[in-house]
């Protein structure tokens, strides 16, 4: 196995077919566009790989805010369904982790959906507890 961060829009376009695998309706036109707008904010992806092929994908944001200071943001947290309960979640976040630590950030902070109860266990037995919540105005019909 070999973790591979991607910073090129390229690399990251390659990973579709994952990605898919949480927005299905995506086209690789949007996820075009979108990568434009998230890679002028340091957006990156870490990925797990064996012969060729993408285990596991997240993002990744460095940010700071009032509130925590330097923090950094999992996006998009996805095992490929081939390889769930084989442990490549831990893997992603321990990345995670030493990214955090590189960069002097004082949490790492995610959304996750609160139908997603499969993700909020595995978020919990991995040491994150729910802080507040997100709130959402919907703007259009997105």
């Amino acid at each position: 196995m070999e973790i591979r961060i991607l910073t090129q829009k390229s690399e990251m376009l390659a990973q579709l077919d994952i990605v898919k695998q949480l927005y299905p309706d995506f086209t690789v036109e949007e996820y075009d566009t979108l990568l434009d707008e998230m890679l002028k904010a340091n957006y990156q992806q870490i990925i797990v790989i064996k012969n060729n092929k993408t285990m596991a994908l997240t993002g990744v944001w460095i940010g700071t805010k009032l509130w925590s200071g330097k923090y950094i943001e999992i996006d998009s947290f996805v095992v490929d369904e081939d390889f769930r309960g084989q442990k490549i979640g831990d893997i992603l976040i321990e990345k995670v982790h030493k990214i955090a630590e590189k960069e002097g950030a004082n949490q790492i902070c995610l959304d996750a959906f609160t139908t997603n109860f499969t993700a909020g266990k595995f978020y919990i037995n991995h040491g994150f507890h729910p802080k507040g919540f997100h709130f959402v105005k919907i703007l259009n019909n997105k």
